[in-house]
C-alpha cells in the first residue's frame, strides 16, 4: 500500500529523498526495494542521494559506536557505501532499463534458445546480504518475436537483480521484462544462487542453495519442451 499524499511539496532545500518520494507518492507509484523509480529522479539529484546516503550511514558508523575520526580505516567507509549502494549493488532502483536493440524474426526462428549461465549479483531485501548466482534462460520464439542480443539478457538481467531482492520476486520481474520485450512463445527462467543471509548470519549454512524457475507459454503446457530445457542445463552442469 502507497503512502498517504504528502501535505505539501517539500521546499526546494529540503533532503532530496523527500524530494523524490513527494513525486513518488503523488503519482500513486510504488516505491518498494526492489522498484524502479528511475523516471522520478531529475538531473543531479542521483549525486544529492549518494550524498544524503553518505551522510546518514555516517550516523549509523556513530550509533555502532565506531570512531570513525581516529580509525583509519573507516573515515571514508560511510562514503564508500554510499556509491556502492547508490551506483553499483542498487543502481537497479535508480537507473532506467538498458537500451536494447531490437530485431525482428526475419529467419522466422521456432527452437529452443538457452542463454546462460548469467551471474546474478543482488541482495537480500531483509538483511541487505548479498545473493550471488547464476541463471539460465530458455526461449521459444515465434515469427513475431523481437529478437535481442546475447549480451543484453545480461544486462537486463543485471538491470533487474541490482535491487535490494527476494529471489522468487526477482526470477518474476525477469520474466515479464523478457515476455514484454521478446514476445516468445515459451519463456523459462531458472536461478540458483547462494544466499549470505544464511551463510553469513542465522543458521550460518555455507552449502543450501536457492533453485526456483519461471515457465510460461510453452514450457508450461509441453511436458517434453520443459524436460528438453531441464534436462540441457543438467547436462551443462555435469560438464
Amino acid at each position: 500500500m502507497n503512502s498517504p499524499k504528502p501535505q505539501a511539496e517539500p521546499t526546494a532545500d529540503a533532503p532530496v529523498s523527500e524530494r523524490i518520494r513527494y513525486r513518488l507518492v503523488s503519482a500513486g507509484c510504488r516505491h518498494h526495494a526492489n522498484d524502479n523509480i528511475a523516471d522520478f529522479i531529475e538531473d543531479g539529484e542521483l549525486e544529492q542521494l549518494q550524498g544524503e546516503v553518505q551522510s546518514r550511514l555516517q550516523e549509523v558508523l556513530r550509533a555502532l559506536v565506531i570512531d570513525t575520526d581516529s580509525d583509519h580505516n573507516t573515515q571514508d567507509t560511510a562514503k564508500r557505501v554510499a556509491k556502492m549502494f547508490v551506483r553499483e549493488v542498487f543502481a537497479g532502483r535508480y537507473k532506467a532499463a538498458p537500451a536494447i536493440t531490437e530485431f525482428p524474426n526475419v529467419s522466422r526462428l521456432n527452437e529452443l534458445m538457452i542463454v546462460g549461465p548469467i551471474t546474478v549479483r543482488s541482495a537480500c531485501s531483509h538483511h541487505l546480504c548479498p545473493i550471488l548466482g547464476r541463471l539460465w534462460i530458455g526461449l521459444m520464439p515465434n515469427e513475431h518475436s523481437n529478437l535481442i542480443g546475447l549480451s543484453k539478457y545480461v544486462r537486463l538481467a543485471d538491470w533487474v537483480m541490482s535491487r535490494p531482492q527476494i529471489q522468487e520476486e526477482a526470477v518474476t520481474m525477469l520474466a515479464d521484462e523478457l515476455q514484454t520485450r521478446v514476445k516468445p512463445d515459451g519463456l523459462a527462467i531458472v536461478m540458483e544462487a547462494d544466499h549470505f543471509c544464511m551463510a553469513w548470519r542465522g543458521v550460518k549454512d555455507v552449502d543450501s542453495k536457492m533453485t526456483n524457475s519461471v515457465m510460461r507459454g510453452a514450457f508450461l503446457k509441453d511436458a517434453n519442451l520443459r524436460r528438453e530445457f531441464l534436462s540441457l542445463l543438467s547436462k551443462k552442469n555435469e560438464g
